[in-house]
């Protein structure tokens, strides 16, 4: 029995992560057969090159396609997606793969999307149905109508992909399969690395020891124009709160170069000795790292999903998760100083929230590989794949005679 060809398209660093266990799985599994492109911002060293960190983890690379444009502004994102588009045809023609995974909703990723329907491959789509703010929820509901096969996060995510018109038969629940490195961190949660020393960074090296802040914040598309106004909310109360602090590289998005701008301009007028920047890290040691902290701050999804499970304090930031699902573990707050400084002080004071499921139990790479490799294959959304012979699903309308006649007149 030949194995079925599954290329995963991983096109930025938090990608990766959200992505692994499902790689483990698909590769271990004796009815499948792995293949990894990578592309877009993964590839840069600026955003955090994964080449390495997919090498040193056992896995091999299939190809590598340049597709992102400098100069991260919304010109330049449009321009990448049409870069995009066009080497990935030519990737998928050449590994001609039996089905093709997209990840998400970054927007690089609606040209795997398209590139793979329009070469009738069957396309599967990990994490539709969830509801945010900026260009990734347009995004995200376009990759679910060009997607055959959907593997969604939790029971609202599901309902929204059927609402949206998906077939129900071809929707699963298999959770994120980003909680199944969250589950195995919990097994040993110590901070047993030297950051300073595995990963270098840039800026002072504060003592962590008593206590540390994680920053992870993009810039949001929607409000490219205040990208710069809203990270120096965040800049100024991490410089008043004086607390040792980790803060993290942006996203290859519109706006994140005014994000660098803004710290570097911090870093040569104030004193962030308590600051120290980092590009990268592997999805454990940063997921050891934020778990060890008082509180993550910013607007990343990972405070939604594996700071929720492993009951890790968040303040999120402003609209980029407005309506995904959330356990109790969030502080939202508007890009305002004052108001990150009262919620960094809270978490200070209090217990360390409850933990949430609502984002699976940590078994979701399996899950996913199950599902790929028994699935009915179908490149339609009325064409299935039954025995080798396409079967339609529905009968043609067919007109009475009346209406034929009155319809032929006209």
């Amino acid at each position: 029995m030949n194995k079925r060809k599954i290329c995963v398209v991983i096109t930025a660093r938090p990608s990766y992560s959200r992505i692994k266990t499902t790689l483990q799985a698909i590769k271990k599994h004796s009815k499948l057969e792995l293949q990894i492109v990578l592309a877009g911002p993964a590839l840069l060293n600026k955003y955090g090159n994964v080449d390495d960190i997919l090498h040193n983890d056992g896995f091999e690379v299939k190809e590598r396609v340049y597709t992102m444009l400098d100069g991260e502004n919304l010109t330049s994102m449009a321009k990448t997606v049409g870069v995009g588009l066009v080497e990935l045809s030519n990737v998928f023609f050449k590994l001609q793969p039996d089905m093709v995974v997209v990840i998400a909703d970054r927007f690089e990723t609606i040209s795997v999307s398209i590139a793979a329907s329009y070469q009738n491959i069957p396309l599967v789509h990990i994490q539709g149905g969830e509801i945010t703010g900026s260009i990734d929820e347009k995004v995200r509901h376009a990759n679910t109508k060009f997607a055959d096969i959907h593997l969604v996060c939790n029971n609202r995510a599901m309902e929204t992909v059927i609402k949206l018109g998906e077939d129900p038969g071809y929707v699963f629940n298999t959770g994120c399969p980003s909680i199944d490195l969250a589950r195995n961190v919990l097994k040993n949660p110590d901070l047993n690395f030297d950051p300073y020393k595995k990963y270098g960074g840039f800026g002072s090296k504060p003592n962590y020891q008593k206590g540390y802040i994680v920053v992870m914040q993009h810039s949001v598309t929607t409000e490219f124009g205040e990208a710069k106004l809203q990270v120096e909310e965040t800049l100024q109360a991490i410089k008043d709160l004086k607390i040792p602090t980790f803060w993290f590289s942006p996203n290859a998005d519109a706006g994140s170069d005014a994000v660098s701008q803004s710290i570097s301009y911090y870093r040569s007028h104030y004193d962030l000795s308590h600051v120290h920047f980092f590009d990268n890290m592997v999805p454990d040691d940063f997921l050891r790292l934020v778990y060890n902290s008082i509180c993550l701050v910013g607007n990343s999804s990972m405070g939604i999903r594996e700071c929720s499970y492993m009951g890790v304090p968040v303040i999120n930031i402003g609209n980029r998760q407005s309506g995904r699902e959330r356990g109790c573990n969030l502080i939202d707050v508007e890009h305002d100083k004052q108001e990150i400084v009262n919620a960094v002080r809270f978490w200070q004071e209090s217990e360390r929230p409850n933990r949430s499921f609502v984002y699976g139990k940590g078994d979701a790479g399996k899950k996913m590989a199950d599902v790929l490799a028994t699935v009915k294959l179908r490149y339609s959304k009325i064409l299935q794949f039954q025995d080798e012979k396409p079967v339609y699903n529905s009968s043609p309308i067919r007109l009475k005679r009346s209406a034929r006649q009155k319809h032929k007149a006209a």
